[in-house]
């Protein structure tokens, strides 16, 4: 069985983090393994408590796992500090990573900042040119492009522009927030549309997790990157499209409901 490790926030209902990580995993037929890098207490309708793990005990769960069961991918979602950063380009290093896909949580789609700024620097020097996919959202973009993303066409020069800085490839995702549910994926050699189908369900909690989670879930089984998003965005769909409908805010998605 293949192996995909998450290396993210938990949250206490389900819905995103590691929760849905594991779950996506699952659901794309992968054996997921995880490392905690912080608790969350938080629901549909907001997060009231976080409590970040120490960096001595990140490091402890990341070699736990690669000294066992190497991971043929690795998904790295939220993360805080630039010491628990540090930590886990320099573990991903060591061990020699493969198939590195991070969603760069710095910015809700609201335009919250959730992350400190000295905690975005070095995310972007140290852990981003690691990767062999990035999974932005718009604002997110903006951040790592220091530019205005309100077109189709500035999503393609902004992708454009953070693989020239970061070396990495990139999936900016326009969400419903641009251009609707349309990704663009640019990997230093081409650019490719992938066109989303509009989903009227406003339960959309942990769709980043989610997809940056089923894309390295397809990379550890062999597939293309462009192959892994195209299959990524249609487990999204299918998970979106199943309408479930639980809490009192954003809920999440029916990540099994394929299964």
């Amino acid at each position: 069985m293949h192996t995909c490790l998450t290396i993210a926030g938990s949250d206490s209902s389900g819905g995103a983090g590691i929760q849905a990580d594991l779950k996506t995993m699952l659901a794309n037929k992968v054996f997921g393994m995880s490392a905690i890098t912080a608790l969350t207490a938080q629901n549909t309708t907001g997060v009231t408590d976080i409590m970040d793990v120490t960096p001595e005990f990140l490091e402890s769960q990341i070699r736990a796992v690669f000294d066992d069961i190497y991971p043929e991918a690795v998904k790295i979602g939220m993360v805080s500090s630039k010491a628990l950063i540090h930590t886990i380009v320099e573990m991903l290093k060591h061990y020699d990573a493969k198939h590195i896909v991070v969603d760069p949580v710095m910015v809700a789609t609201s335009g919250a900042k959730l992350i400190s700024d000295e905690a975005i620097s070095t995310l972007k020097e140290e852990l981003l040119p690691i990767a062999e996919v990035i999974t932005p959202n718009i604002p997110e973009t903006e951040v790592l492009t220091d530019m205005e993303v309100k077109t189709v066409e500035d999503m393609e020069i902004a992708a454009k522009k953070i693989y020239d800085t970061y070396h990495c490839a990139v999936l900016v995702k326009g969400g419903h927030q641009l251009n609707d549910a349309n990704d663009y994926l640019y990997n230093g050699e081409k650019g490719t549309w992938f066109k989303g189908n509009r989903i009227v369900n406003s339960n959309t909690h942990g769709t980043g997790c989610t997809l940056s989670s089923a894309i390295a879930s397809n990379l550890a089984k062999g597939y293309t990157l462009e192959e892994s998003v195209r299959l990524a965005k249609t487990y999204l769909s299918g998970a979106i499209g199943a309408m479930l409908d639980l809490g009192q805010g954003s809920g999440p998605m029916d990540h099994g409901y394929n299964i």
